[in-house]
């Protein structure tokens, strides 16, 4: 394995004159690469001819393959077309004497990235060198992150079947039971027993919306529609939505707004992340408590919005947790509440791609308040375009 920074050259040329050349050329080289602190430098290794390059091809693994056209044991072209295809392989740059468009295309064909006509100079190597060690970079950097998405993808997949499993469970169940007949001659726990299935597809639904949401988010896919928004009208309506919610347990919802309410931004996501507060704040409070809405509006480029409620409240190892993907703070206080564990997730995305973004305070049985704070104009904050 290549260590960072350092790309493993094998030469492979029958003539002592080019190996040593090229060995000495490569020993003091340095190629920078964008995104990288320290230039690349190379580990140089030597094959005398065909044979002895299939051996070190086929026991060690290298970055780069100077591979001579015409060598005893095996020629160039046929080392090269061993290699094509084989995960793993190195860049190909093919030495020969006989240098010519056909023998170019020829090695092309075969996977070859470059050659290099002989007698060649040290400049002439350095610049295929350094093409050479850009495109290694760039194409080790391309499966890192290719195996980095399909290690988040699995993982991801694997908490949604998790997090699907318990309600589909759940519904499965109750299903059972009406289709047995068992609840036929009892209306009351029928009509209970449907209620419950509505409130699991419920949580489901609000689960796929989230990741709907979620994914949109985080591929840039999301059409944004900017306009002047009045963020004290969008609160109303969020408040308008969970009143009938929050009223069944005494809750009160108050909004207390400050200075200028107007910002430029996309209403939609303002509600997304109003939404998902107040909810938050209506679920995890107790009965007849208090969820507040402060908008604070006195910074002339800056807007806040702070949900605050009266509830259960967290300890700092909980809220350290609070914003990761499916994460849901479990505990003997909130075991009976639902939640696809995305919410604060997708608000702390919108508040940044709003140029901003969230905290959060708690303390255990004391309550909670959750802060967004967002640019004026969220198309011309660092995050306003997806």
């Amino acid at each position: 394995m290549s260590e960072p920074n350092v790309l493993r050259v094998l030469v492979a040329d029958d003539e002592a004159g080019i190996r040593l050349g090229v060995r000495r050329a490569l020993d003091g080289m340095r190629v920078p690469v964008e995104g990288y602190g320290d230039d690349f430098t190379f580990a140089v290794d030597l094959a005398a001819d065909g044979e002895e390059a299939r051996r070190k091809l086929d026991e060690e693994r290298f970055d780069i393959l100077l591979l001579d056209h015409s060598m005893p044991g095996r020629l160039g072209m046929e080392i090269l077309e061993d290699l094509r295809g084989r995960e793993g392989a190195p860049l190909t740059v093919m030495i020969t004497a006989y240098a010519s468009l056909d023998m170019a295309v020829r090695a092309t064909k075969q996977g070859a990235f470059d050659f290099l006509a002989k007698p060649f100079t040290p400049d002439e190597l350095e610049d295929v060198l350094e093409k050479a060690s850009r495109h290694v970079v760039s194409d080790r950097e391309a499966r890192r992150l290719a195996k980095e998405r399909r290690q988040v993808r699995f993982e991801f997949l694997s908490v949604l079947a998790h997090e699907l499993k318990a309600p589909l469970g759940a519904v499965e169940g109750y299903l059972m039971l009406l289709e047995d007949g068992i609840l036929a001659q009892d209306p009351e726990k029928t009509a209970s027993v449907v209620g419950r299935c509505r409130e699991r597809i419920g949580g489901m639904r609000k689960l796929i919306f989230d990741l709907l949401d979620l994914t949109r988010i985080e591929s840039g896919t999301k059409q944004r529609q900017l306009g002047a928004v009045d963020v004290a009208v969008v609160v109303a309506r969020v408040i308008e939505t969970f009143t009938p919610e929050a009223e069944r347990r005494g809750i009160e919802l108050k909004t207390v707004l400050r200075g200028d309410t107007l910002m430029h931004a996309d209403a939609g996501e303002l509600e997304i992340i109003l939404n998902n507060l107040v909810s938050n704040a209506v679920k995890y409070n107790r009965d007849a408590g208090t969820v507040t809405v402060r908008v604070d509006g006195g910074e002339p480029d800056r807007l806040g919005i702070a949900v605050s409620d009266t509830g259960i409240g967290m300890s700092p190892e909980e809220t350290a947790r609070l914003f990761g993907e499916f994460v849901r703070i479990r505990n003997e206080k909130t075991g009976g509440i639902s939640g696809s564990g995305l919410g604060l997730s997708i608000v702390r995305r919108l508040a940044r791609l709003c140029g901003g973004d969230v905290t959060v305070a708690s303390a255990p049985d004391e309550g909670t308040t959750f802060t967004v704070t967002l640019d004026r104009d969220t198309a011309a904050s660092e995050g306003g375009t997806p």
